[in-house]
């Protein structure tokens, strides 16, 4: 089973590469930094499995998801995350990720949940299947941010979480009018006010915790 590490924290690589090569019908083929450099790589090594961060620089998590099932619709994306299953996993599910783990997991438990993903199996816990069940069963009474797009959900959260325009331009490598524009779509679609809206928005949907980095 060929798999690829994708994380900007060459620790968590190496701790990731140390557990899985313990396993004899699993082994490291490529590893990624960033975004970008996992679209690369997927095209030079075939994998069976991605294992994937959430937040990356430049492009990353919803969005850097979609992009790479639309490019590779039958490989397995397994997310470690340090945020909260209930703040992203529904996100992740839904533009395609077949699970979701915190990088608190236990061992065995990412083990298990890359050979289930492998096999075509799904890894998420009975909350969040209850909310993707629930979405798709209500979708009239969906929540503001799931009519959002992938990049805007992407830009959504990095203005929760305190960047300006010019930084997310910078960091998604757009520019500052187009970030502007998406940010007004986003207050549109959600209809909320400003910024100060969507943050209280996203603290009480359990999108972001408060007082904290996430």
């Amino acid at each position: 089973m060929r798999v690829m590490i994708a994380d900007d924290h060459a620790i968590i690589r190496d701790g990731l590469k140390k557990i899985i090569s313990m396993a004899p019908d699993m082994a490291v083929v490529s590893e990624a930094v960033d975004g970008e450099d996992v679209l690369k790589r997927l095209r030079l090594t075939t994998v069976d499995v991605l294992l994937l961060d959430m937040s990356m620089p430049g492009k990353s998590g919803i969005a850097l998801i979609a992009q790479i099932k639309a490019s590779y619709p039958s490989l397995p994306i397994l997310v470690l995350s340090m945020y909260r299953e209930s703040q992203y996993a529904v996100q992740a599910i839904r533009a395609g990720a077949s699970g979701y783990l915190t990088k608190n997991a236990e061992s065995e438990q990412l083990m298990s949940a890359i050979r289930r993903v492998a096999r075509g199996g799904t890894v998420v816990s009975p909350l969040v299947a209850d909310k993707l069940v629930r979405q798709l069963q209500q979708p009239a009474e969906a929540l503001p941010h799931t009519r959002l797009t992938a990049r805007e959900f992407q830009i959504f959260q990095m203005l929760v979480e305190g960047n300006g325009i010019n930084d997310i331009a910078r960091c998604l490598s757009l520019s500052a009018k187009t970030v502007s524009t998406h940010k007004a779509n986003i207050l549109t679609k959600m209809d909320i006010p400003s910024t100060a809206g969507l943050v209280h928005y996203a603290i009480e949907h359990g999108l972001i915790v408060a007082g904290t980095d996430a």
